[in-house]
Protein backbone atom coordinates (compact mmCIF):
# COMPACT_ATOMS: atom_id res chain seq x y z
CA UNK A 1 0.00 0.00 0.00
CA UNK A 2 1.20 3.56 -0.65
CA UNK A 3 0.80 6.20 2.17
CA UNK A 4 0.86 9.66 2.20
CA UNK A 5 2.04 10.73 5.68
CA UNK A 6 5.90 12.25 6.02
CA UNK A 7 8.11 9.37 6.45
CA UNK A 8 6.45 6.95 6.34
CA UNK A 9 8.61 4.89 3.92
CA UNK A 10 11.35 5.02 6.39
CA UNK A 11 8.79 4.25 9.87
CA UNK A 12 10.40 1.24 10.13
CA UNK A 13 9.94 0.94 13.98
CA UNK A 14 8.39 -2.01 15.54
CA UNK A 15 5.97 -1.17 18.45
CA UNK A 16 7.51 -1.42 22.11
CA UNK A 17 4.44 -2.50 23.53
CA UNK A 18 1.89 -5.07 22.85
CA UNK A 19 -0.69 -3.22 24.29
CA UNK A 20 -2.34 -2.90 20.95
CA UNK A 21 -2.54 -6.11 19.18
CA UNK A 22 -2.28 -5.43 15.60
CA UNK A 23 -0.69 -2.14 15.78
CA UNK A 24 2.99 -3.26 14.94
CA UNK A 25 4.50 -0.12 12.63
CA UNK A 26 3.16 3.61 12.51
CA UNK A 27 1.94 2.19 9.21
CA UNK A 28 -0.67 -0.02 11.00
CA UNK A 29 -1.46 2.95 13.51
CA UNK A 30 -2.19 5.01 10.74
CA UNK A 31 -4.39 2.58 8.87
CA UNK A 32 -6.50 1.59 12.17
CA UNK A 33 -6.55 5.57 12.97
CA UNK A 34 -7.91 6.23 9.85
CA UNK A 35 -11.13 4.21 10.97
CA UNK A 36 -10.87 6.52 14.40
CA UNK A 37 -10.22 9.87 13.61
CA UNK A 38 -13.62 12.20 14.05
CA UNK A 39 -14.96 15.41 14.50
CA UNK A 40 -14.49 15.01 18.10
CA UNK A 41 -10.86 14.05 18.03
CA UNK A 42 -9.99 17.20 16.37
CA UNK A 43 -8.94 20.46 18.15
CA UNK A 44 -11.75 22.31 18.86
CA UNK A 45 -10.35 25.63 17.16
CA UNK A 46 -10.29 23.55 13.91
CA UNK A 47 -13.48 21.61 14.13
CA UNK A 48 -15.27 23.42 11.78
CA UNK A 49 -13.23 22.39 8.79
CA UNK A 50 -12.66 18.96 9.95
CA UNK A 51 -14.00 16.62 7.27
CA UNK A 52 -13.81 13.08 6.13
CA UNK A 53 -12.07 14.47 3.22
CA UNK A 54 -9.54 16.02 5.64
CA UNK A 55 -9.31 13.07 9.09
CA UNK A 56 -5.43 14.49 9.98
CA UNK A 57 -6.97 17.78 10.95
CA UNK A 58 -6.21 18.83 14.23
CA UNK A 59 -5.50 15.42 15.37
CA UNK A 60 -1.75 16.18 15.74
CA UNK A 61 -0.32 15.91 18.91
CA UNK A 62 -2.86 13.79 20.30
CA UNK A 63 -1.67 11.42 17.68
CA UNK A 64 1.85 11.90 18.20
CA UNK A 65 1.63 11.48 21.87
CA UNK A 66 -0.46 7.92 21.38
CA UNK A 67 2.62 6.94 18.88
CA UNK A 68 5.26 7.87 21.31
CA UNK A 69 2.93 5.10 24.35
CA UNK A 70 3.40 2.47 21.30
CA UNK A 71 7.00 3.30 19.68
CA UNK A 72 8.36 5.34 22.10
CA UNK A 73 10.90 8.27 20.91
CA UNK A 74 10.08 11.66 20.73
CA UNK A 75 7.32 13.57 19.93
CA UNK A 76 8.76 17.04 18.48
CA UNK A 77 6.88 20.10 17.03
CA UNK A 78 7.32 22.87 14.32
CA UNK A 79 5.94 26.33 15.44
CA UNK A 80 3.24 27.46 13.09
CA UNK A 81 1.82 30.89 12.21
CA UNK A 82 -0.28 32.17 15.04
CA UNK A 83 2.07 30.15 17.72
CA UNK A 84 0.49 26.63 17.72
CA UNK A 85 3.06 23.79 17.39
CA UNK A 86 2.47 20.74 14.82
CA UNK A 87 3.42 17.12 16.56
CA UNK A 88 5.52 14.64 15.33
CA UNK A 89 7.38 11.66 15.90
CA UNK A 90 10.98 10.54 15.44
CA UNK A 91 12.41 7.38 17.29
CA UNK A 92 15.64 6.58 16.25
CA UNK A 93 16.87 7.55 13.11
CA UNK A 94 12.90 7.84 12.13
CA UNK A 95 10.96 10.85 11.29
CA UNK A 96 7.29 10.36 11.06
CA UNK A 97 4.32 12.93 10.89
CA UNK A 98 1.35 10.69 11.36
CA UNK A 99 -1.01 13.96 10.46
CA UNK A 100 0.55 15.25 7.73
CA UNK A 101 -1.93 14.98 4.54
CA UNK A 102 -3.78 17.79 6.39
CA UNK A 103 -1.30 20.55 4.90
CA UNK A 104 -1.99 19.17 1.52
CA UNK A 105 1.37 20.20 -0.69
CA UNK A 106 2.87 22.94 1.52
CA UNK A 107 5.86 21.09 2.80
CA UNK A 108 7.07 21.45 6.81
CA UNK A 109 10.59 21.91 7.79
CA UNK A 110 11.14 18.81 10.24
CA UNK A 111 15.00 20.12 11.26
CA UNK A 112 13.32 23.07 12.87
CA UNK A 113 11.46 21.98 15.95
CA UNK A 114 10.98 21.97 19.84
CA UNK A 115 10.36 19.02 22.26
CA UNK A 116 6.81 18.70 23.29
CA UNK A 117 6.10 17.54 26.68
CA UNK A 118 2.74 15.70 27.69
CA UNK A 119 2.59 18.13 31.08
CA UNK A 120 2.61 21.01 28.58
CA UNK A 121 0.09 19.69 26.22
CA UNK A 122 -2.11 17.78 28.36
CA UNK A 123 -2.52 20.73 30.83
CA UNK A 124 -5.55 21.51 28.68
CA UNK A 125 -8.07 19.29 30.00
CA UNK A 126 -9.87 18.86 26.74
CA UNK A 127 -6.64 17.60 24.67
CA UNK A 128 -6.49 15.34 27.65
CA UNK A 129 -9.39 14.51 27.10
CA UNK A 130 -9.52 13.95 23.29
CA UNK A 131 -6.11 12.01 23.83
CA UNK A 132 -7.76 9.77 26.32
CA UNK A 133 -10.70 8.89 24.18
CA UNK A 134 -8.39 8.29 21.16
CA UNK A 135 -6.55 5.83 23.28
CA UNK A 136 -9.69 3.87 24.39
CA UNK A 137 -11.08 4.36 20.81
CA UNK A 138 -7.90 2.22 19.31
CA UNK A 139 -8.09 -0.30 22.30
CA UNK A 140 -11.79 -0.93 21.04
CA UNK A 141 -10.64 -0.94 17.54
CA UNK A 142 -8.14 -3.52 17.80
CA UNK A 143 -10.66 -5.75 20.11
CA UNK A 144 -12.99 -5.50 17.27
CA UNK A 145 -15.94 -3.39 18.46
CA UNK A 146 -15.36 0.57 17.09
CA UNK A 147 -17.98 3.01 19.33
CA UNK A 148 -20.78 4.30 18.18
CA UNK A 149 -20.53 7.33 15.76
CA UNK A 150 -16.78 6.87 15.09
CA UNK A 151 -15.42 6.10 11.04
CA UNK A 152 -16.35 3.04 9.44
Amino acid sequence: MSYRFYGWERATVLAATNEYQGIDTPQDLYDALHHIWCEYTCAPRLRAEWSMANQTLGQCSITAFLAQDIFGGEVRGILRPGGNYHCFNVVGDAVFDLTSEQFGSEKLNYDEYTVQSREEHFSKDEKFQRYEFLKAALKNYVEGHIPTGLNS
